[in-house]
């Protein structure tokens, strides 16, 4: 515990009494930083960012640099950390711009291995994996439970529904539907199947996993959506992970993997 005499702290920054800087550690203006977290050698944490109880943050993260947007003039912008994140060697996770909410958001127990890249205004969710290599394009949700293997590409404001799988390399290019598996390169990526290992280890209800292996089935036709949709809601109609599969592709503003 403690800072490092080699640490580098500004002096607006607010470091809690029960977290350790080490060293050649940089933090800048307007960092909060939280009870119990551990910031690591050489990291450095540029401004204006939070982070919260726990979280560890491991040699050459860079976090809170400005967005990269050509649009951005300076304006006050945030990046909140939440309670026991890990960020590991090298990632690089930026403010966010003016528009949106103002603000990139890691929530809580997110993962964040190696040389993952996560741009201005995206939304990690709760437990999310985000493997090595793995880059985010700018406003980006990531819901909760998700896993982004390594060398996946995610365009710009695409989300991933929750509990579901992307498989590496695959670079989705739409709204990737939660409890569901993404996988292939490229333009060849689909929605393979339910992410049913994910599922069972999450303790799913097997007459859960049954309903939306069913589902997928009757999404994975070519029939109009709208009428897959209203069909999958009329089987299941008591099945909230039903009914959050189905919300999700009708409030999609991309465009929705089937």
């Amino acid at each position: 515990m403690g800072i490092h005499p080699t640490a580098v702290i500004d002096p607006s920054a607010e470091i809690d009494p029960g977290a350790s800087v080490g060293p050649y550690a940089l933090i800048g203006p307007r960092t909060v930083v939280g009870p119990d977290v551990e910031i690591m050698g050489h990291a450095f944490i540029d401004k204006d960012t939070v982070i919260g109880r726990g979280s560890r943050i491991f040699p050459f993260a860079s976090l809170g640099a400005d967005p990269q947007d050509l649009k951005y003039k300076g304006e006050p912008t945030r990046l909140i950390l939440g309670e026991n994140v890990t960020i590991r060697e090298s990632v690089t996770i930026h403010r966010a711009t003016v528009e949106g909410r103002g603000c990139t958001e890691i929530d809580d127990d997110a993962f964040i291995m190696s040389s993952v890249h996560v741009a201005h205004n995206c939304r990690v969710g709760r437990r999310a994996i985000l493997s090595s290599f793995a880059v985010l394009a700018g406003h980006v949700t990531i819901e909760e439970d998700v896993i982004v293997s390594g060398l996946t590409a995610i365009h710009q404001f695409v989300r991933v529904g929750r509990h579901s799988f992307v498989g590496g390399m695959s670079g989705p290019s739409k709204d990737v539907p939660p409890y569901m598996l993404l996988a292939g390169v490229r333009d060849k990526a689909a929605v393979s199947s339910p992410n049913v290992v994910g599922l069972k280890r999450r303790n799913f209800p097997p007459e859960v996993v049954d309903a939306l292996v069913g589902a997928f089935r009757l999404l994975h036709n070519r029939r109009p959506l709208a009428q897959v949709l209203d069909e999958v809601d009329a089987r299941w109609p008591d099945c909230q992970e039903i009914r959050t599969l189905t919300e999700f592709y009708r409030s999609s503003e991309r465009g929705v993997y089937r």
